[in-house]
């Protein structure tokens, strides 16, 4: 087994030797040039170091095990490298570490790296003895599983921090790199559990280190996309934080727990299995505490990024909160914006229809029906300025908002902290007070410009929902004046019958024939006037279709026609074909058409309505009105006939045809025109025919 391992170990040592020699004097121009070859170079010696010790049947002594010290440290400092920003000051010429550009979290991480690689290499020599773990000792074993942890946080974030172009330069080496710590992190964490270094896990090292020299070459012919700039996923790196910090928390705690059973006595697994209960319930609660969690954003946020947002994820997360379907748009927009800054609750003020704003919508926080009127001193502020107002700031330093009052409705608020302005088209639309937020947040000019034009984004979703609305009733509006003006146009019809019994009434009083078509006549238009007033107050909504007799109901419309001339004749074909529809509207619509043949039609024209089964269109019954009349041109029934308030006549209104079409397509029938100039005209109705009723019928 000892050959086995040298031979293992001797590979990794020449392999990488090659790899550094190579970036030596090779990989010229490069920035981590100095880093990469150091780690090389470092990996190469601890690799022979152990080789030779393996060769002498030697496991472990104090300068192998600073060499791994020395190892480890070098690939996290060319990680780190990798994380700067370097800078190359001209084409051809050495790139160079811009120090003032050289920000967090690659100083913090340096700094922790290097104190935690100190204080391993003083606790490996105090601990050793000769053999591997007794000698070792607990707090060494943990000390090199903590090393890879560290060494695969900084490779995940070289590669989470980078684009996707850079991301296809670095990725082979990110995999050998990380492969690395984390067999490492395996071998480790299997000693810490067993208590006993796996024999083979020790062989095979060599071989999986030698593994990753390709995978660092391949990345190295790639190497011009480098030193690019990065992007940022904050999301990746909060989970992957959580992720390590739990798997340190835990380690701790097994450790801790261990000591428990080890110094408890009897009591010790008592004692260790109630202490890793209460540790991982607090590690529950910890990771489920929305004050944790916002305390842990806003740290990688401070320390780890230029910038504290994502503007990418924070954008679209913000619109997808605003665009949700349904009601409550208010708490969803208060929602969105509190989110920007940790905090936990808002209230929203709208201008209210008398113009004052009014406390419309609350999301977590105590209804209020506090109104500012719009020509307060805070308005005009929140209007002229378009700030954002922190309210602490102000009693702290009431200087910083000149021409500032606030009313004292809101410093009274419990827990009030940010006002936000709604702008819309340079006005204020409403604004929100914002409750303080769960961990601390220092205001910048970034938090303040995103809330700035957030604050518009919400304004303007509020104000299409307002239109919306306003269009909602504008549209039943528009439903009730159409239902007028058809009753108006039908009153003026009844009109129209009665003044023209009226002028023949001198003319034919005594008749009594006429006596009776004039009580039939009047008694007709007053029931007729009775459903139109019905059905203006209940709106069409009210209708209740119901199976009717066609043949019936145009003898109804005809009936109300009977003082015209010339009088219209009836050819029924075919009786009981029956329609599903309403009676009155259906009725009305016959007798628009009707009385449109009767008035083109000269006093010796004719006109005719025939009622049958229409023929080759299925199930379906055919109305056939036909007038002698003055008829109509193909150019006028296509741009003009059924064209809403568009008449020929005097005192038409143009929306009898327009009706009686859009009704026969709302029953799922068709009307259909033909007609020539001074030859008479033909409107057809054709309309399905109620099935069962027809069956019925028939049988």
């Amino acid at each position: 087994m000892i050959n086995i391992a040298a031979s293992s170990y001797a590979l990794a040592a020449i392999g990488f030797l090659a790899l550094g020699l190579s970036v030596l004097s090779g990989w010229r121009g490069r920035a981590q040039r100095g880093t990469l070859s150091s780690a090389c170079l470092a990996t190469a010696a601890w690799a022979a170091a152990l080789g030779m010790d393996a060769a002498q049947e030697i496991l472990w002594n104090t300068g192998t095990a600073a060499l791994e010290v020395l190892r480890d440290g070098a690939w996290s400092l060319f990680l780190v490298a990798l994380l700067g920003h370097w800078e190359q000051e001209s084409e051809g010429a050495p790139a160079r570490l811009i120090l003032g550009r050289f920000r967090a979290p690659r100083p913090s991480l340096l700094a922790a790296g290097c104190v935690y690689l100190a204080l391993l290499a003083g606790v490996g020599v105090a601990h050793f003895d000769g053999d591997l773990l007794p000698e070792l000792g607990l707090p060494l074993l943990i000390g090199y599983v903590g090393l890879s942890v560290y060494g695969m946080l900084l490779v995940e974030q070289v590669y989470r921090n980078k684009t996707i172009e850079e991301r296809w330069a670095i990725k082979f080496a990110c995999l050998g790199i990380g492969g690395m710590f984390a067999y490492d992190f395996y071998m480790y964490s299997n000693a810490l559990l067993f208590r006993k270094l796996s024999p083979d896990l020790w062989t095979a090292r060599g071989f999986v280190n030698a593994l990753t020299v390709p995978l660092v070459a391949a990345s190295m012919t790639r190497r011009k996309s480098w030193t690019t700039s990065f992007a940022v996923s904050r999301r990746v790196v909060f989970h992957s934080a959580a992720l390590f910090g739990s798997a340190i928390y835990l380690l701790a705690m097994g450790s801790v727990g261990y000591y428990l059973r080890y110094v408890g006595g009897s009591w010790g697994t008592v004692m260790q299995t109630g202490f890793l209960f209460g540790a991982i319930s607090l590690l529950g609660v910890i990771l489920f505490s929305g004050t944790a969690r916002s305390w842990l954003k806003v740290s990688i946020s401070k320390h780890f990024y230029r910038y504290n947002y994502d503007y990418r994820e924070e954008w679209m997360r913000f619109t997808r909160t605003l665009s949700e379907r349904g009601p409550n748009l208010g708490q969803r927009a208060i929602q969105a914006l509190a989110t920007l800054v940790e905090s936990p609750g808002g209230t929203l003020w709208q201008r209210d229809a008398g113009g004052r704003f009014t406390a419309m919508a609350g999301w977590q926080a105590p209804d209020t029906h506090v109104a500012e009127p719009a020509n307060a001193p805070f308005c005009r502020f929140l209007e002229s300025t378009q700030w954002v107002i922190d309210v602490d700031e102000y009693v702290e330093r009431p200087d910083k908002y000149e021409g500032l009052a606030l009313p004292d409705w809101l410093l009274d608020t419990p827990r009030r902290w940010l006002v936000v302005p709604l702008m819309l088209q340079e006005k204020l639309f409403g604004f929100v007070v914002l409750q303080r937020a769960r961990s601390p947040l220092k205001l910048n000019w970034e938090i303040i410009d995103l809330l700035e034009i957030a604050g518009s984004q919400a304004a303007s979703y509020l104000a299409q929902e307002d239109a919306a609305n306003a269009l909602m009733v504008a549209r039943q509006f528009e439903s009730f004046n159409r239902m007028s003006t058809f009753v108006v146009h039908d009153l003026k019809n009844l009109v129209a019958q009665l003044s023209l019994m009226n002028a023949n009434a001198e003319r034919h009083k005594d008749n009594p024939e006429f006596q009776r078509d004039m009580l039939e006549t009047l008694n007709h238009s007053v029931q007729k006037m009775k459903l139109l007033l019905q059905k203006l107050s209940r709106s069409e909504n009210a209708e209740k279709p119901q199976p009717l007799a066609v043949d019936d109901v145009v003898r109804q419309a005809l009936a109300l026609k009977s003082a015209f001339e010339p009088h219209p004749q009836l050819l029924v074909e075919q009786a009981g074909l029956l329609v599903l529809a309403d009676r009155e509207r259906l009725e009305r619509v016959l007798g628009h058409l009707i009385q449109n043949a009767i008035e083109a039609t000269p006093r010796d024209g004719h006109v005719m309505v025939r009622v049958a089964s229409a023929a080759g269109r299925g199930e379906a019954v055919e109305v056939e009105i036909t007038d002698t009349g003055e008829g109509m041109t193909e150019e006028f029934i296509r741009e003009r006939l059924f064209k809403p308030f568009d008449s020929t006549k005097s005192a038409g209104m143009g929306i009898g045809v327009f009706e009686s079409r859009e009704y026969i397509t709302e029953l799922g029938g068709v009307l259909e025109v033909t007609s020539q100039p001074t030859l008479g005209t033909t409107f057809k109705v054709v309309l399905p025919l109620h099935r069962v009723a027809a069956a019925v019928t028939t049988a």
